[in-house]
């Protein structure tokens, strides 16, 4: 294999934090996979939480077969995602890992669901040109 075809393959499993929160509404379904301490603290607006140990088992009733599925975690430093995306891969679904986890999707400054509601942080000019 080619460094090209690597990573022309690799892009077909992987999306941006950027990309999922401009897709259009309900064209992917969102997993965290993270466990429920973690989707307590926040999580994005709209997404459902299989924990990756649970995918096997929730996934079938939680997220229709023809979806098109993107996992994430806590971020870069975490391969949770990845275990995730292989278990619904090997149930058949359409799956891509969400590079950067929740950790970049915040560090862009889009939004996350708490218990005390909504919140937003100003975004990080480090990792993004979005403005909010």
């Amino acid at each position: 294999m080619s460094a090209s075809d690597y990573f022309r393959a690799k892009l077909q499993f992987e999306i941006d934090v950027m990309d999922v929160a401009d897709a259009a509404p309900g064209s992917l379904v969102v997993v965290d996979t993270r466990r429920q301490s973690s989707w307590d603290h926040g999580h994005i607006p709209g997404a459902v939480h299989i924990p990756t140990a649970q995918v096997p088992s929730l996934a079938p009733d939680l997220v229709p077969a023809d979806s098109r599925v993107v996992v994430y975690s806590w971020g870069p430093g975490c391969n949770g995602c990845t275990f995730a995306a292989l278990a619904f891969a090997e149930l058949g679904y359409s799956v891509k890992e969400m590079i950067g986890g929740i950790e970049y999707w915040i560090r862009n400054g889009l939004p996350v669901e708490t218990a005390g509601g909504v919140v937003q942080s100003k975004p990080d000019a480090l990792v993004t040109a979005h403005t909010a």
